[in-house]
């Protein structure tokens, strides 16, 4: 039963963080109900029971009214007015005393801007803070602390908020048809200055077709642009030519030179030895 109560604990405290920007340490504004129960059950010290309900570390207030107040019942309310003494103190700026519950009211006002948790015993203060968007309360019961669930108003309220962000307000609404009008009327004149540079174009060409025409010349019988040609081969990275000539010369020179070596050949007459010729007259 105390797991689920935990839970139950830290999803209403992750609600209000995540909805309304509560923050560590929390902030809880105690009346003299609240204090009185406190010291009755025994729930001390206060500070470390608040922080163990709420899961992080707190600061525990109290306002000059509430003081007062506990102050006009007797003595049977010193003990905790001493305890209430020892809270820090929330401005309520009431130059009169109020009752504990108006001067609670007035500090919270309608949105709870100073994000405080409402520690209270009183049913119907809690009941009227539950029509309150961002007021969390805590309330006591025996020696236990709980913390009450966001009401469905505070749903409902934070839904409604959500789809409010999610459209234009009147002055965004404003801004966007400005905008639009700024960007209609550039579109116009950049257009306006497109066709009146084709007009200029046209009229210097008709101009220059009635000069043409004056002048006995025609448009097609110039040439409007130069043609690319074919280029020559560059000469610097060309071969030089060959002399036919010389190489005729040449040829002809080696020619005549092996016809010479040809004929010294055939012209060479084979030399015999006169040996034999000897060696026969001798035998004879």
């Amino acid at each position: 039963m105390r797991l689920k109560k935990q839970k139950r604990h830290r999803k209403a405290v992750r609600f209000y963080t995540a909805c309304f920007g509560f923050r560590d340490p929390f902030k809880v504004l105690c009346d003299g109900t609240f204090v009185h129960h406190l010291l009755i059950n025994k729930i001390t010290p206060a500070d470390t029971q608040l922080a163990n309900a709420l899961g992080a570390s707190v600061k525990i207030f109290t306002t000059r009214c509430v003081l007062a107040e506990l102050r006009s019942l007797g003595n049977s309310y010193v003990e905790s007015l001493n305890a209430a003494r020892n809270l820090l103190i929330a401005r309520c700026d009431h130059e009169k005393r109020k009752s504990a519950v108006s001067c609670i009211t007035d500090v919270i006002g309608e949105k709870n801007s100073e994000h405080f948790f409402v520690g209270t015993q009183d049913a119907d203060l809690r009941k009227k803070f539950q029509e309150v968007p961002g007021v969390p309360l805590i309330y006591g019961l025996r020696n236990t602390l709980f913390l009450e669930q966001p009401s469905a108003f505070q749903h409902q309220f934070v839904k409604s908020a959500e789809e409010d962000r999610s459209h234009m307000t009147k002055l965004e609404y404003k801004l966007l048809n400005v905008k639009k009008k700024n960007v209609a009327s550039e579109e116009v004149k950049d257009s306006s200055e497109a066709n009146e540079g084709k007009e200029d174009h046209t009229f210097g060409f008709q101009a220059m077709q009635i000069n043409m025409r004056k002048n006995g010349g025609d448009l097609n019988d110039k040439v409007q642009f130069k043609r690319k040609r074919a280029k020559g081969p560059n000469p610097l990275s060309c071969l030089k030519k060959k002399q036919h000539g010389s190489t005729n010369k040449v040829a002809s020179e080696k020619e005549t030179g092996n016809g010479e070596a040809t004929v010294r050949s055939r012209s060479r007459k084979r030399k015999r030895s006169h040996k034999s010729k000897n060696v026969s007259e001798s035998i004879v």
